[in-house]
């Protein structure tokens, strides 16, 4: 039997009559002149969770924009406002409004009206795709109701009284709040497709476990990794370096509780041997990055943490001596600098020249080798790798990235990363030696994709370590995708005020991707269309209050970064881009600032969000035009196939059971 007629006869399993088969052909080709679903993009979220969550459940301002084209002739701007906050928030709305209504009969009235306008917004955000996506979207408690409730048909009076029932029963049930919830949360859900993460979830916000959290409910998502994420990942692995890395990073932006609270990873042994160690006091250059307005603190604690700071530096810059010089392909040995300062003098010899420290103070090292570990630190690492594998919340968030994770994803048409594609100054790619190969564009992506899942995956110690020191090049490495700089100046930053020596020079790509022909060049590598398709990644701030524009290369190149994270938004001047794509085009989406949930419920304060269109379509985007459709192509051919089987008699049907 031929390779086609076994691939037949498995086909008929699923659809054993004409009848069947006739039926699905008709479901994909009408499912395929649907409009494209929306895509929401973003990037860099840093832990900053309740910003996070506020544009996921607004849809980067989309539930807004439904709720206009619905009611804008209707309700005014205030009761508009008020029912997007009830969609964002339902259960915190409906208890802040209920303690300012105090009689049933107005509340229950409340409930009727906004039942009412829940439902035909539902219908509107529903009406773009089939019924059988949107049944099985429904939330099961309350799937039969709302079924009902969607398929209401105002221009026939014979239901009326049932859907009146209907309503006047979920309200005496007192029953209302749930079923407001339930539906807003669809509303949510339906306004936006699928959504993308381009990398760095992780570092400097205080929620990154409550982010993945989210993510891991989310009915449709992807994710990109950034160069935080991998570190996470690595850690996660056992490396050592990485979770040196994790921690430093964790203390600087006084983030310690996500490692203990969040993970129940005990820093109690680092901290003892922090404060026996170094008993003299610690420079401002550990010192936390705190708000000293905003947060509360103890001066006790924030001594500590600057401890801890410097302690887990040292390490970790020992840790990549060690790596350094066990890798010489990494061509790393500049950033070798424990063993190029002068004890006694307190200087240190770099790319020739003599710069004074800034902090003299170095209890752990041996100037004979400085890279060794003592013992205590020894005992520290060991402890700490034995913390991280087998955490159990963690390990459950590092699968839940590797699962849903890539280096890079091509999808409709455009192609998503978080960092660059490491290029020479020519434009050509970049390569980079791995054991006996050499790598470059696509190849290096995969290359570093599958090191870093060997490197979680892998038990075997010799192979595990080699796929765990590529973990941390990503980190830090020049031909790294994901960092994109020739080196990472970590101690100058720490050590020398000299700022000539803190600089960081981008990869090429960063100039390059200004240029049509670098970014066709790259869509090309990729296998897309250079004539459709778009970059769009994150990585590097933009910073749009000194004029950068996040749209580049003649809308081929699409940065959105802007600023999620606190910490950059001084220099960004905003708080983050996020990108819509949908059956009409694509508008990028620049935020401000998000104060708090609560100013956004009491106040019904919104995320001030402007949009500019990236590209509009002459005609609407169908399904037909997307990656699904092209998938339902090939169905449809498979089945039509099948089809004149069944009518030619290649292939039996089953007897089909005639209606009398």
């Amino acid at each position: 039997m031929s390779s086609k007629n076994k691939y037949l006869d498995l086909l008929a399993k699923e659809y054993p009559t004409i009848g069947e088969t006739t039926t699905e052909i008709i479901n994909l080709e009408a499912i395929m002149n649907l409009p494209k679903g929306t895509e929401h993009f973003l990037s860099d979220i840093h832990g900053e969770y309740d910003a996070f969550q506020h544009v996921l459940r607004n849809g980067s301002g989309n539930i807004k924009e439904k709720i206009n084209e619905v009611f804008s002739e209707r309700l005014s701007t205030k009761d508009r406002n008020t029912l997007a906050t009830l969609i964002y928030y339902p259960e915190e709305k409906i208890k802040n409004l209920s303690e300012t209504i105090d009689e049933i009969q107005e509340m229950d009235e409340w409930y009727r009206l906004t039942l009412s306008r829940l439902i035909e917004l539902c219908v509107y955000v529903a009406s773009k795709y089939t019924s059988s996506k949107v049944r099985k979207a429904l939330p099961v408690e309350f799937a039969y109701i709302i079924e009902e409730l969607l398929s209401k048909d105002t221009s026939f009076p014979n239901k009326e009284d049932y859907y009146s029932e209907i309503i006047q029963s979920i309200l005496s049930l007192d029953r209302a709040p749930q079923f407001i919830t339930a539906i807003s949360y669809l509303i949510q859900r339906l306004v936006v497709d699928h959504l993308h993460v381009v990398g760095d979830i992780y570092d400097r916000g205080p929620y990154p476990d409550k982010i993945i959290d989210t993510l891991m409910d989310h009915h449709s998502v992807d994710i990109q990794w950034g160069n935080h994420d991998i570190l996470w990942m690595g850690a996660a692995s056992g490396s050592a370096v990485c979770i040196a890395n994790v921690l430093r990073i964790s203390a600087r932006y006084n983030n310690l509780e996500i490692i203990e609270d969040a993970y129940g990873i005990s820093l109690r042994q680092l901290l003892t041997f922090a404060e026996m160690t170094y008993t003299q006091e610690v420079t401002e250059g550990f010192y936390p990055k705190i708000d000293k307005e905003e947060i509360d603190f103890f001066e006790e604690e924030i001594r500590q943490i600057t401890k801890m700071h410097q302690a887990i530096a040292i390490i970790q810059f020992k840790l990549e001596g060690t790596i350094i010089k066990r890798q010489p392909n990494f061509k790393m040995d500049d950033r070798m600098l424990l063993d190029k300062i002068d004890y006694e003098k307190g200087t240190i010899l770099i790319n020739g020249k003599i710069y004074p420290l800034t902090n003299t103070y170095f209890p752990t090292i041996d100037p004979e080798n400085p890279y060794q570990l003592t013992k205590e630190e020894e005992s520290i690492v060991d402890r700490l790798i034995y913390a991280f594998k087998t955490s159990e919340r963690l390990q459950k968030h590092i699968s839940y990235l590797y699962n849903k994770g890539n280096m890079y994803l091509a999808y409709n048409d455009n192609l998503l990363f978080h960092g660059c594609v490491p290029l020479n100054e020519d434009g050509s790619f970049m390569p980079f030696k791995i054991r006996e190969n050499t790598y470059s564009g696509k190849a290096l992506l995969d290359k570093f994709e599958e090191v870093l899942r060997k490197g979680y995956l892998t038990r075997d110690k010799e192979n595990k370590e080699k796929h765990l020191d590529i973990i941390w090049y990503l980190w830090t490495g020049a031909a790294s995708s994901l960092f994109g700089k020739n080196q990472m100046t970590t101690f100058e930053r720490y050590y020398i005020e000299d700022k000539e020596t803190h600089e960081e020079k981008k990869n090429a790509y960063y100039n390059l991707r200004n240029d049509v022909t670098t970014c066709e060049n790259i869509l090309v590598e990729f296998g897309l269309d250079p004539t459709k398709g778009h970059i769009i990644n994150g990585h590097t701030p933009v910073k749009e209050k000194r004029g950068e524009d996040p749209i580049k290369a003649d809308g081929r190149m699409i940065v959105i970064d802007g600023g999620f994270s606190k910490a950059y938004q001084h220099t960004t001047g905003l708080a983050g881009y996020t990108l819509l794509y949908n059956s009409f085009g694509m508008q990028l989406v620049s935020h401000q600032p998000f104060t708090s949930v609560k100013h956004a419920i009491e106040d019904e304060f919104d995320i001030m969000s402007t949009r500019r269109v990236v590209e509009r379509e002459m005609e609407r985007k169908k399904v037909r035009e997307t990656d699904t459709g092209r998938r339902l192509t090939e169905q449809v051919k498979d089945l039509k196939i099948l089809l004149t089987a069944y009518y030619e008699g290649e292939i039996l049907q089953k007897i089909e059971k005639k209606p009398y």
